[in-house]
């Protein structure tokens, strides 16, 4: 596990080596926690490369940069390739000689024997940087998920990539310019949608995606996505092949040269996971997080859970005192804007599991995969109520809005006003109102008319739209829920999220559900066998039945979530009414102050609970400070 940082320009070349080796520095530098282990350089007239190494695999020879035979071909890489040692023993009949015992090596030899195309015969997850020297060639590949981050620009004739942000405006004279169309679409789904980011002419490379850059220019190739096409499956047939490709995910991410843990919630994900590792290798660590408030508390599930499989359990409560402190170091670790609360927890996790393993597995995918969240439901529900005039949606909302907020975790008033305020949408955009914080009417009052005229996007869903013609293809609409949030909540919030928190612990998180063979497969599936009625997962469940403790099977979806509405209304007040203050509102231009004004006051007297209003917009203001962009 590493990050990875460079710049080229094919055309004339780089200006200055030494130069050129000072930028590279000071760009790698900035993500030394996801590489603490070592670093590497690479720089010829027109290339420059460089990587900080967490080593996993192959301690001893496995430094980069790595080449092939000749040298004519080098390659820096973040992340995993678990189907190494098949490749390697393939490429060996075919007369390729490897000098290390890296899964790295793999890569410039797969290269060698198949171009391009090297990339499609990958098990991982990766972000890669080729060069090959023979055609003044350089390829920038993304997995297919989108584990691994990678962003790029383009100045000057110059192209710079990196694996963080933070890394990538080190680069000289980079333009830190904020994108108000992402922050506009932030404030709807809660993260920065790719290609965008927070920045204006700095993009993410999309999962599946690569890019050819020679002399010519530059080409982009998506390689492989999530296909959504239905077939008949007999369901016992059905439940092996689950549970023989789930078992063989788990078994590669397993391998590695140091110590090897899960993060266990107690949830169907984990568990599972929790399970099969420990039938596969015996002793398992595991780690979960919990609070002093009993309602947000999973460690109860993890523990039947642990004591079920027999595992070494490590547990942390956490505490509002904890998230004040880590705010700042967190956001800044994080590059961009994201209002994701369950940040907080994830870093505790990843930096309670450091202190004893350096790799771990994480349940992610599994809900996208297998239906598993309650939005699902609601889509269902929702199919219901969908006649209903507006007029009558309306005076429902106006009555849900006269009961008082609660201090519950996702209390009932708060999911029915939710559930109705996002009825008059398609489906698909609905299912974002349902996740996320600001709906376009407030969207409208939040925002300066200056900054909304300037920005052109009343009512727009810009991240939605840009997968329109692949949601065309898809006739269910749940179909199409399902795409999207593999496309953007998974790939856009959950991936960077446990990627940055992780990374900052210099801990690799390895996620066996996203493994491309169980992604093809549960996408394959009909949705009447993954969401059975209103019981999610309900394949998975059958499948994976011996591996789910009894008392677990029929627990609620519990979300990795953090108290914030009481901690905002008592410990963290004083934190969001500093950041939210009418000086600094005002003095960006950015926002309305009487509107955000508003919003805290009726969240303090609880008559809204305005948590996941005010969140987002102390996340910002937050980075703001932190990042300092060019407004």
């Amino acid at each position: 596990m590493c990050g990875i940082v460079g710049f080229l320009n094919l055309k004339e070349g780089i200006a200055h080596r030494d130069k050129a080796g000072e930028t590279l520095n000071r760009m790698n530098s900035r993500i030394f926690s996801r590489g603490p282990d070592g670093e590497g350089v690479f720089i010829d007239n027109n290339v420059a490369l460089a990587m900080r190494r967490l080593a996993i695999i192959d301690l001893n020879t496995g430094d980069q940069p790595i080449y092939n035979e000749n040298k004519n071909i080098v390659v820096v890489f973040n992340g995993e390739i678990y189907n190494f040692k098949e490749l390697k023993e393939e490429l060996i009949k075919k007369g390729h000689k490897f000098y290390t015992n890296s899964d790295t090596e793999i890569i410039v030899h797969l290269y060698e024997e198949h171009g391009e195309n090297f990339v499609n015969f990958l098990n991982g997850m990766f972000a890669i940087a080729l060069y090959d020297m023979r055609d003044k060639k350089v390829l920038i590949v993304r997995d297919r998920m989108g584990i691994k981050p990678l962003h790029y620009t383009i100045k000057n004739g110059t192209f710079i990539f990196a694996s963080e942000l933070k890394a990538l405006i080190e680069f000289d004279n980079i333009e830190k310019k904020l994108n108000y169309k992402s922050l506009y679409n932030y404030l709807t789904f809660e993260y920065v949608s790719a290609p965008n980011t927070i920045y204006e002419n700095i993009h993410k490379l999309l999962p599946g995606e690569m890019l050819i850059i020679n002399q010519s220019g530059i080409k982009k190739n998506k390689y492989w996505y999530p296909k959504i096409k239905k077939e008949n499956h007999d369901i016992k047939e059905l439940e092996q092949h689950i549970q023989e490709l789930i078992t063989s995910s788990i078994k590669y991410r397993l391998i590695s040269d140091v110590p090897i843990g899960i993060f266990l919630s107690g949830g169907v994900d984990s568990t599972i996971i929790t399970g099969v590792a420990s039938k596969l290798i015996g002793d398992v660590n595991t780690f979960s997080i919990g609070f002093e408030e009993e309602t947000f508390n999973e460690l109860g599930y993890a523990k039947i859970a642990s004591d079920y499989f027999g595992t070494k359990h490590n547990e942390m409560i956490l505490s509002y005192r904890e998230t004040i402190d880590l705010l700042r170091k967190i956001i800044e670790y994080l590059d961009e804007p994201l209002a994701d609360a369950s940040v907080i927890p994830t870093y505790l996790v990843s930096m309670l599991s450091r202190k004893h393993i350096t790799v771990a597995l994480s349940g992610d995918g599994g809900d996208e995969l297998f239906l598993g969240y309650d939005t699902y439901k609601a889509y269902k529900i929702s199919k219901l109520f969908r006649w209903i005039p507006d007029f009558l949606n309306g005076f429902i909302i106006n009555s849900l809005s006269l009961i008082p907020a609660s201090s519950k975790r996702i209390s009932l008033e708060f999911k029915l006003k939710k559930f109705f305020s996002a009825l008059k949408y398609k489906p698909e955009i609905s299912n974002y109102l349902w996740w996320g914080a600001y709906p376009p009417h407030l969207k409208e009052k939040l925002f300066n008319k200056d900054v909304l005229n300037k920005i052109n996007m009343k009512n727009s869903f810009e991240p939605i739209d840009y997968y329109e013609p692949y949601l065309k293809m898809l006739k269910d609409p749940l179909d199409r829920v399902n795409f999207l949030d593999l496309h953007l909540y998974l790939q856009d919030d959950l991936l960077p999220k446990v990627d940055r928190m992780s990374m900052a612990n210099s801990l690799e998180v390895r996620v066996p559900f996203l493994d491309h063979r169980v992604v093809e497969l549960a996408l394959s599936i009909k949705n009447n066998l993954r969401l059975k009625g209103l019981n999610t997962k309900y394949i998975l469940k059958r499948a994976m039945n011996e591996f789910i403790p009894p008392p677990l099977k029929k627990r609620p979806k519990i979300g990795f979530d953090i108290p914030l509405g009481p901690w905002l209304r008592n410990e963290l007040k004083d934190y969001m009414l500093e950041l939210l203050d009418k000086k600094k509102i005002e003095e960006d231009g950015i926002f309305n102050y009487e509107f955000i004004d508003k919003i805290i006051k009726d969240h303090l007297s609880k008559k809204n609970n305005n948590r996941q209003l005010l969140w987002p917009l102390i996340i910002f203001q937050n980075w703001k400070n932190i990042y300092k962009p060019q407004l």
